[in-house]
């Protein structure tokens, strides 16, 4: 651009690393669909491995096979450095053991959430070749506590653990600590704990505290099975640094969070 303004930049010659800074503010979906029709210097770094160390692929509504093959596509890119990567609505249990294939020696951080296809079976073949993961998400998937159990086994390293469902009332009365106990029985080096929606009751929140003596954030909101009152709700405010409570507000919640008077599944 010239002194007064008025001329046009010529995006071909920018620096590569002023390119890639640019680059780095859109998301998987913008880069392939047009960032990297730009030109052959946009294209060129657009495969650069370095641009895929960290993927998100958010859509609205429920996805059909091509979010599947891009997300496939920019993971192949990354040649097996991508560290973090969250995708929703969309994913299946071969996506899922794609992305653990070429990302085994690197991933630390994997967020699912609405993945309806993917199984137990598929996540837990997938999840026991990520060692190295350090944070999972896995909200409003439909697996079971097992799935939880194989993750505190394959993944030693883990601190943090977001597992959100869909709140509901205690009327009829339906409680299970099922996914506490698969977490308080595998998982001791949390740090960072989210159950929003859950159906733990006291019982599974005294294990989780009994076994995760790390553990600095827990957010139990909409879990409305849990009391938190006398002496459990002293033991969590004076070990825990950050405590949510069932009815606390949710306004910095990602997801909508409507409440039923019956139990959804994990």
């Amino acid at each position: 651009m010239n002194e007064g303004g008025g001329g046009c930049v010529n995006w071909a010659e920018l620096p590569p690393d002023l390119t890639s800074s640019i680059l780095h503010r859109l998301g998987p979906i913008e880069i392939v669909k047009t960032a990297q029709k730009v030109c052959r210097s946009w294209r060129r770094v657009c495969k650069d491995p370095s641009m895929w160390r960290k993927i998100v692929i958010h859509i609205e509504e429920f996805g059909d096979r091509y979010y599947e093959k891009l997300c496939r596509h920019v993971v192949g890119r990354s040649r097996g450095g991508l560290v973090e990567i969250d995708i929703s609505h969309f994913g299946s249990d071969p996506l899922l053991r794609y992305i653990a294939d070429e990302s085994s020696s690197h991933l630390r951080s994997l967020r699912i959430s609405f993945c309806y296809q993917v199984t137990d079976k598929g996540f837990i073949a997938a999840i026991a070749r990520l060692p190295l993961l350090e944070e999972l998400e896995v909200s409003y998937c439909s697996l079971s506590e097992e799935c939880l159990r194989v993750v505190g086994q394959s993944c030693p390293n883990l601190k943090t653990l977001k597992k959100n469902c869909v709140g509901y009332r205690r009327h009829p009365r339906k409680d299970s600590d099922d996914v506490a106990l698969a977490i308080a029985e595998t998982m001791p080096g949390l740090c960072h704990l989210q159950l929003f929606g859950d159906r733990l009751t006291d019982v599974g929140l005294n294990a989780i505290l009994d076994r995760c003596p790390n553990l600095e954030h827990l957010d139990l909101r909409q879990c409305f099975n849990v009391e938190l009152v006398g002496d459990l709700e002293i033991r969590c405010f004076e070990r825990i640094k950050v405590v949510r409570r069932p009815n606390d507000s949710i306004h910095d919640y990602p997801f909508d969070a409507m409440v039923n008077n019956y139990p959804y599944g994990f």
